[in-house]
C-alpha cells in the first residue's frame, strides 16, 4: 500500500510544540511513528493535493451519520470486545473496513487519540456530531466498570429504539401532510383553471353577478395575475420559518406549539416522553447518577420544550427535592406516570418502572397512529363540503339566477 502524507502537530519530550509531515499508510501508523520519535501527537491530518480536495475531505464532518452505520459499529465493537480483541486494534480494523467516510474519518482520529493514551470515551467525545453525550456516557460507564460489552449492547437497543421513534414521527406527519397538500392542490386547480373559464362565460352574459361570484373571480384573477408574488411570499415564508425554528427561541416555540396541534400534537408529546423515560431508565440502570442522567437525557428527547422541563426537574432534584415531586412540579407527566415514578423511587426499582412508563407511552402512540386516518377523515369531509359550497355559491348561483330570469320571461 502506498504511503500517504500526514501533517502533524504535537509536543516533544521537552514540551515544545513541533510541527511537520510524515509518510505513513494511515493516521494510526503516523501516530506510532511519532511516538517512536518521542513526539506526542496532538493533531494528525492527511495532506491533500489542493485546497479544493481538502475542502471535500472535510465536508463529511458537516453531515450526520446514518443510524444503521452507528448500529453496525456498536454490533461490531460488541463482538470484538466479547472476543477479547484490544480496543485500539478493534478501532483500527473497523476504521479500515467502514463504508461510511464520515465514520472512517472519526474512527481514525479516535485511534490516534487512543494511541496517545486517551480513554475510549474521551476519544469518542471529541466527535459530538457522531457520538452524542449519551453514547459517550455509556462508554465511560462501561470502561470504568469493565462491562464495555454490556454498554455496547444497551447502545444497540437504544439506537434501534431511536430509529423506530423517528419512523413513528415520520408516519405521524406523512398522512396529514399528504391530505393538506392534496387540499391545497385542489384549491389551486380550481382557482387557476376552473374559475377563469366560468368568468369568461359570465362576462358574455353582461348581467350583474352575485357578491360570492365577484369575490371568487377577484381571488382567481389575483392568483393568475400575481402568481409570482404568491410564490415569493410562500417560499420566503417557508425559508423564514425554517430559519426561525433553528434559533434557540424559535425551536422552543415550535416544539411547544406542535404538541398543541390538533390530532397529531399528542402523538409528538407522547413520543418525546417515551424517549425520555426509556433513555433515563437506560442511563440510570447503567450506574449513572440521577443528576448526571437527567443532564444527559434532556438534550436527546428531540423536543426543546420537554428538555426545558427536564432541566427544571434536574434543578429540583439538585435542590434536594425527590424526583417524583420535581416531576410533578414540571407538569409534563400524567398522574399515573407520576405514581409509577414515586413508587419506583421508594422501592429502588425506578429503572424498571420507567421502562414500563416508556412502554405505556409507546402503546398509546401505536393506538393513536392506527386511528390517525379515521381522525382526519372528518376534516377532509368538512374541507370538501366547504369547497363544494364555494363552487355552488360562486359558480352555480349566477347560473341559477339566469335560469330563473329566463323562466320568468
Amino acid at each position: 500500500m502506498a504511503g500517504q502524507s500526514f501533517s502533524y502537530r504535537g509536543r516533544s519530550a521537552s514540551g515544545d510544540e513541533v510541527r511537520g509531515v510524515v509518510e505513513a499508510s494511515n493516521a494510526s501508523a503516523a501516530a506510532v511513528q511519532l511516538q517512536k520519535q518521542d513526539i506526542v501527537p496532538v493533531a494528525i491530518k492527511e495532506v491533500t493535493q489542493s485546497t479544493q480536495l481538502n475542502f471535500k475531505f472535510q465536508l463529511p464532518s458537516q453531515k450526520k451519520i446514518n443510524t444503521d452505520d452507528l448500529i453496525m459499529l456498536c454490533r461490531q465493537m460488541r463482538a470484538l470486545t466479547r472476543a477479547g480483541v484490544p480496543i485500539i486494534q478493534a478501532i483500527a480494523g473497523l476504521a479500515d473496513i467502514s463504508k461510511s467516510e464520515l465514520l472512517k474519518e472519526a474512527l481514525a482520529d479516535v485511534n490516534v487519540r487512543l494511541a496517545t493514551g486517551s480513554s475510549l470515551a474521551s476519544a469518542m467525545g471529541a466527535h459530538p456530531k457522531i457520538f452524542n453525550t449519551m453514547f459517550v456516557s455509556m462508554i465511560h460507564v462501561g470502561e470504568n466498570t469493565g462491562r464495555l460489552e454490556d454498554a455496547f449492547s444497551k447502545l444497540i437497543s437504544h439506537i434501534e429504539m431511536e430509529r423506530d421513534t423517528r419512523n413513528r414521527m415520520t408516519q405521524a406527519i406523512r398522512y396529514p401532510t399528504f391530505v393538506i397538500g392534496a387540499m391545497m392542490l385542489a384549491m389551486m386547480i380550481v382557482n387557476v383553471f376552473v374559475i377563469p373559464q366560468f368568468s369568461k362565460v359570465f362576462s358574455k352574459l353582461g348581467s350583474e353577478l352575485p357578491a360570492p361570484t365577484r369575490i371568487l373571480i377577484a381571488v382567481s384573477n389575483f392568483t393568475v395575475d400575481y402568481w409570482w408574488l404568491i410564490g415569493i411570499v410562500v417560499i420566503g415564508g417557508l425559508f423564514g420559518f425554517r430559519h426561525y425554528i433553528k434559533t434557540e427561541r424559535g425551536r422552543l416555540w415550535w416544539d411547544k406549539a406542535k404538541m398543541k396541534l390538533p390530532i397529531i400534537g399528542g402523538i409528538f408529546e407522547r413520543i418525546a416522553l417515551s424517549r425520555f423515560a426509556r433513555s433515563f431508565a437506560m442511563t440510570f440502570e447503567s450506574g449513572v447518577p440521577v443528576l448526571q442522567a437527567l443532564s444527559i437525557v434532556g438534550p436527546t428527547v428531540g423536543n426543546e420544550f420537554i428538555a426545558s422541563n427536564i432541566d427544571s426537574i434536574r434543578r429540583g432534584v439538585e435542590r434536594g427535592d425527590s424526583l417524583a415531586r420535581s416531576s410533578a412540579a414540571a407538569g409534563i407527566f400524567s398522574d399515573l406516570v407520576l405514581q409509577m415514578i414515586s413508587i419506583g423511587e421508594e422501592t429502588g426499582s425506578l429503572d424498571k418502572l420507567l421502562h414500563d412508563v416508556a412502554d405505556f407511552y409507546d402503546e398509546e402512540v401505536d393506538y393513536d397512529l392506527k386511528g390517525l386516518a379515521d381522525a382526519i377523515e372528518p376534516i377532509v369531509l368538512v374541507f370538501l363540503g366547504i369547497l363544494v359550497l364555494v363552487l355552488a355559491l360562486g359558480v352555480f348561483l349566477p347560473m341559477w339566477e339566469l335560469g330563473s330570469a329566463m323562466q320568468r320571461k
